[in-house]
């Protein structure tokens, strides 16, 4: 199964490649209000995938048949900080974590200085987490457990 997701991953690049979202100019484009083709890729992204979603949710299954449970994620104020946040990085950086592999595949080497600024903030992040939950009304986080199948 693992070769089956490297495979999809690598699709994913690609697509994500050919398409320019991983561009850092057509990025700063779409945040600049002056190019709209990332916006349609986004658009097209949610038409296909909000059918498939339907249907997973509808039956239960996924395709091979294993049953799927889709919980909605609890709303709290930690959710708008963090889309700022990352919506101000992306921006900032011209990509999002995706493509910062896809980048970083294609040999751009400043693509390394954005995945090393990702996994700083993510560290950080969980390093102040507990001085965070207050703040935001966060849910407390739980390392390590495992979902009943």
């Amino acid at each position: 199964m693992t070769l089956v997701y490297v495979l999809l991953g690598t699709a994913f690049g690609f697509v994500l490649s050919r398409s320019g979202a991983a561009d850092y100019d057509y990025i700063q484009g779409m945040f600049l209000f002056t190019q709209f083709q990332l916006y349609g890729i986004i658009g097209t992204g949610v038409v296909l995938t909000a059918p498939g979603l339907w249907l997973i949710k509808r039956h239960g299954r996924t395709a091979q048949g294993a049953p799927i449970e889709i919980e909605l994620k609890p709303r709290n104020r930690g959710n708008i900080a963090g889309g700022v946040l990352f919506g101000i990085g992306w921006s900032i950086a011209g990509m999002c974590p995706g493509p910062i592999f896809v980048n970083i595949g294609e040999g751009k080497v400043y693509a390394l200085a954005a995945l090393a600024g990702a996994l700083v903030g993510a560290g950080l992040f969980g390093a102040i987490y507990s001085r965070l939950e207050g703040i935001f009304s966060l849910p407390p986080l739980r390392l390590g457990e495992k979902r009943a199948s």
